[in-house]
């Protein structure tokens, strides 16, 4: 389940009431105890590392606060030139070791059972937060940013690809299974603005990935660039919700792997009507290369029960 550790949990409630956001990210011992807390609550069939996409800007040395009922805030976004310049390209071994140790606790204690995956975000998204200074709605700032002074942003993309590709591979030697890009920001951007500014730079990490793990490539809003993706060296496509399960596969030939897709908050309604959902997504996919999940991450307040209705209706699909 997208976004799986946590969030809705009371054990992960407990946590995060006596620690703060970025403390249980870059604690080894909290986060490898978050990974496992909902597989050994639901027994799902793969354990997602809990991290955070916007560890990368911090370890290239841009400060990077989580702002309780605000969400991430950057006080000093980049927005020119100089601010490109300034921005360090680190030794991720070094600057994000806390990830890789829980990477090595977590390991021990699924003890082979399930994979682990890994995650980056997108540079694309990414550059929506460092340039923005914030989530938005728009993120017309990154845009305007683009499209006002594309030397820069390329150079800006660039670096967080360069460094995105190391950070993967360290993931993959310290013991992922397999790795996913999220491009939550993706249908910010028409079709060839997203192949400019998205597209070529995922495709960078998948080709440098793919020798060495599975890759997943998800893109929110960006139904436009599944026949792209499909011809890429991913070894499975994330789907949201606003794109039919037949849709999807027509427009990536029927061959690639899918995940996804159900609408998150549809995980409000009964548990009753959940499975059928899931039942139906199941059916219109497909069983086979078919990873069933959500269309996005999970939200924080949703009744344990329902989640609980998820997951049964898989694993009682068929029998």
């Amino acid at each position: 389940m997208m976004r799986q550790a946590g969030r809705f949990l009371p054990e992960f409630m407990e946590l995060r009431g006596k620690y703060d956001f970025f403390t249980r990210c870059q604690t080894p011992e909290l986060a490898s105890e978050i990974t496992v807390q909902p597989v050994r609550r639901f027994g799902m069939d793969a354990a997602i590392l809990f991290s955070d996409i916007l560890v990368i800007p911090q370890a290239m040395n841009i400060e990077v606060q989580m702002k309780p009922n605000f969400g991430p805030y950057l006080p000093t976004p980049i927005r020119d030139q100089a601010g490109v310049d300034r921005v360090t390209m680190p030794d991720v071994d070094d600057a994000l070791s806390y990830v890789m140790e829980a990477i090595k606790l977590t390991k021990e204690k699924l003890e082979d059972e399930i994979p682990l995956i890994g995650f980056a975000g997108s540079p694309w998204t990414l550059l929506c937060y460092i340039v923005q200074g914030q989530g938005s709605k728009t993120f017309d700032k990154a845009r305007q940013f683009c499209f006002t002074q594309p030397e820069a942003a390329h150079q800006l993309l660039q670096k967080i690809t360069d460094i995105t590709i190391a950070y993967l591979k360290a993931k993959v030697a310290a013991g992922v299974d397999a790795v996913q890009i999220f491009d939550s920001w993706g249908g910010m951007l028409g079709p060839d603005d997203y192949q400019e500014f998205s597209w070529q730079y995922n495709n960078q990490i998948i080709e440098a990935l793919s020798a060495h793990a599975p890759v997943i490539i998800f893109g929110k809003g960006c139904w436009f660039a599944l026949p792209e993706m499909a011809k890429s060296n991913a070894s499975a496509i994330g789907v949201d919700w606003t794109c039919r399960p037949q849709t999807a596969r027509k427009l990536t030939g029927g061959n690639i792997t899918l995940q996804g897709n159900l609408d998150p908050t549809r995980l409000y309604s009964s548990p009753t009507k959940i499975k059928k959902l899931v039942r139906e997504m199941i059916d219109a996919f497909g069983k086979d290369k078919y990873i069933v999940n959500l269309g996005h991450g999970i939200l924080p307040d949703i009744p344990l029960d329902n989640a609980k209705a998820f997951f049964d209706a898989v694993k009682e699909y068929g029998s």
